[in-house]
């Protein structure tokens, strides 16, 4: 089966089961500052998982574009990517347990023909020190599953990840893990949990190739062993309890069902081949690939470097659709390192170019926009896939020029053996990438202090991560009152634009913390000072008109007839949430949208009256940030 036929075919299913299927949030997260992409299915519904009524109702599913930056160095085994599709299925306070798994096991073994003898599956063996139980109900409602395909499912207490190395399967089929690996919760463990906190057990399903165990993982081989024996598809969060003031767990007034399921993992097992990047969507990429650098992806020599490729490519195609452009800062970074490592393992294979033709890079781009256009159809924009190509393209040549550099300045280090400081200067400095150094030093016959390198970089990122720290707290998550206020300030900021540069202003991106906003937005000139006059202008108006900020739900035809804003290269539900803003006399029940200052597709949160904003609108810093693109900061002071 595709990935393709598995996507439509899993979206199918549970609609049959009533769900609204909901479209892919964008790879970029919507009014989230603490977190750089959308790494999970669940991580643009935590609103409605917390008790906000969802447009759509209480059974919803999706597949979800996803990112997960942490992964790049994980990339070059035979599962791990940092781009990937996340199935989904979520009940909002309606189904539970004895729903979910039942119909997750039929999925998988009816609808995409998985052989059940080869599924295993883990539950959580409860933890006393915080006084929530051990699941047995999910491990009952298992072994009713398994004996309804003859399996007689014995159930086993594993523990700790450690403990399973020790212990290994003992014939078992159902699997009780510690809160480390069966309990979900935003902030981890029970224990990390902070009063107020929503979490509970999950139900994870693995996948068995078959495979010997490699004792270099431990002595014996357990379903969340690291061999590649086992691989997990699916994983099923029963959102159920909440922490209280007190420390104690006490039942959710609705308890849900959270869902995520791996695209490439779950048609890896389809094809009975646990190597993910062995899936159709990159068969042809491998064939060009293979073709312009005379290697084979199955020569282990080799095999990383095409992954690398393959997944970098990718994610690179998805994200520069979404608006993430190539820079030194935030995601333009990640991007910017992904194409560069990309650039490097092209280098790497060998691989020759057409000069009569794009790179082979923008030639990968184009055959995954085909593998996928007809499920992400934004792909197919002749703009998007122009920019697509630009920044692929821009990004390769400038790197082989830095590559040049650093090679230059590597020759006249080589006098004797490179030190930790010098490998994390040609890093740093030079752009040039320490697998690139180790190689060449090896080459010439010359040692490298990998040591102190790491000990460098460990300072380097330390400062980084403090920096983050620093400039993300008390992000929108928190859903405090200042955030709030300044998310309000946002949408009349986006309104004052578009009145004084022109129509053609569109939100490109935002990023709102508790001191400040930021919007990047589409112009291609640098703002006058009497523009910006002006629009700090409009906007502190309309905070002292005291107008009413109304949500409402509407069918997405009828919110974008109305005018209504919303995120480029975002895809919405039929349903949406609407915030209007203003006039004067607005309310709830008639929220009179022909005469509103400002209307937006938004989750919020907002104040409820713009004179909640309490303060006077400041723009602090208004500069370009891409071609075409401009960003403002500003504040409420």
């Amino acid at each position: 089966m595709t990935l393709n036929e598995i996507r439509s075919k899993y979206l199918a299913f549970f609609k049959a089961q009533g769900h609204t299927i909901i479209p892919s949030a964008p790879v970029v997260p919507e009014n989230d500052p603490t977190t750089l992409f959308t790494g999970s299915g669940m991580q643009p519904l935590v609103p409605y998982l917390l008790g906000k009524d969802h447009p759509s109702g209480k059974r919803l599913v999706n597949s979800q574009k996803s990112f997960r930056a942490m992964d790049i160095e994980e990339v070059g085994d035979n599962r791990h990517t940092t781009f990937f599709e996340m199935l989904g299925n979520w009940s909002l306070g309606d189904y539970f347990k004895r729903e979910q798994l039942p119909w997750f096991f039929e999925f998988l073994t009816k609808v995409v023909g998985l052989d059940p003898a080869r599924l295993y599956v883990t539950v959580f063996l409860g933890d006393e020190k915080n006084n929530v139980p051990r699941d047995t109900d999910s491990a009952e409602i298992w072994k009713n599953i398994f004996s309804s395909v003859g399996i007689d499912a014995k159930d086993v207490l594993i523990g700790s990840e450690e403990e399973g190395y020790k212990k290994g399967m003992q014939g078992g089929r159902i699997f009780f893990y510690d809160a480390k690996k069966n309990w979900w919760s935003r902030a981890g463990v029970p224990e990390n949990m902070p009063a107020g906190e929503p979490g509970g057990p999950d139900s994870e399903v693995f996948y068995d190739f078959g495979t010997p165990h490699d004792e270099k993982f431990g002595n014996n081989c357990h379903p969340n062993c690291d061999c590649g024996r086992f691989l997990e598809i699916g994983n099923s969060v029963f959102m159920q309890y909440i922490k209280k003031d007190d420390g104690s767990f006490g039942l959710l007034p609705k308890q849900n069902v959270d869902f995520g399921g791996g695209l490439e993992r779950i048609s890896a097992a389809s094809i009975g081949n646990s190597d993910v990047f062995r899936t159709d969507v990159f068969e042809e990429a491998i064939l060009l690939l293979e073709k312009f650098s005379e290697k084979t992806y199955g020569d282990a020599k080799f095999t990383r470097s095409f992954r690398i490729i393959l997944d970098h490519i990718r994610a690179a195609t998805f994200m520069i659709a979404d608006g993430v452009r190539p820079s030194n800062t935030e995601r333009g970074y990640v991007l910017r390192r992904l194409i560069r490592r990309a650039v490097q393992h092209a280098n790497k294979l060998g691989v020759a170019e057409d000069p009569t033709d794009d790179t082979i890079l923008v030639r990968c781009a184009t055959l995954f926009t085909e593998e996928y256009g007809d499920a992400y159809p934004e792909l197919n924009d002749e703009v998007v896939w122009s920019a697509i190509k630009e920044e692929i393209a821009k990004e390769e040549k400038q790197f082989q020029q830095t590559l040049q550099k650093g090679l230059r300045e590597f020759e006249k280090m080589i006098s004797g053996d490179i030190t930790g400081e010098q490998a994390y200067l040609l890093f740093t400095s030079y752009g040039f990438p320490f697998e690139m150094t180790m190689e060449l030093a090896k080459e010439r016959n010359v040692s490298i202090d990998e040591a102190g390198f790491r000990e460098y970089m460990k300072r380097h990122q330390e400062l980084s991560r403090a920096g983050a720290e620093q400039k993300f707290k008390g992000g929108l998550a928190d859903h405090s009152e200042k955030t709030t206020r300044l998310h309000t300030a946002h949408h009349l900021l986006l309104k004052a634009l578009q009145l004084v540069l022109g129509v053609h202003v569109k939100q490109r991106g935002s990023n709102i913390t508790q001191e400040r906003l930021r919007i990047d937005f589409s112009h291609g000139e640098k703002m006058t000072k009497e523009q910006i006059a002006e629009v700090e202008r409009i906007v502190n108006k309309k905070i002292h008109e005291e107008l009413p900020v109304t949500r409402s739900i509407l069918p997405k035809e009828k919110a974008e007839s109305l005018g209504a804003e919303h995120e480029f290269g975002a895809k919405y539900p039929d349903m949406v949430s609407v915030y209007s803003v203003g006039p004067a006399d607005a309310s709830e029940s008639d929220p009179q949208f022909d005469k509103a200052f400002s209307i937006e597709f938004c989750g919020g949160p907002h104040v409820e009256n713009t004179s909640e904003l309490a303060g006077t609108f400041k723009i602090q810093k208004e500069e370009a940030v891409a071609s075409g693109i401009r960003r403002i900061k500003a504040i409420l002071q």
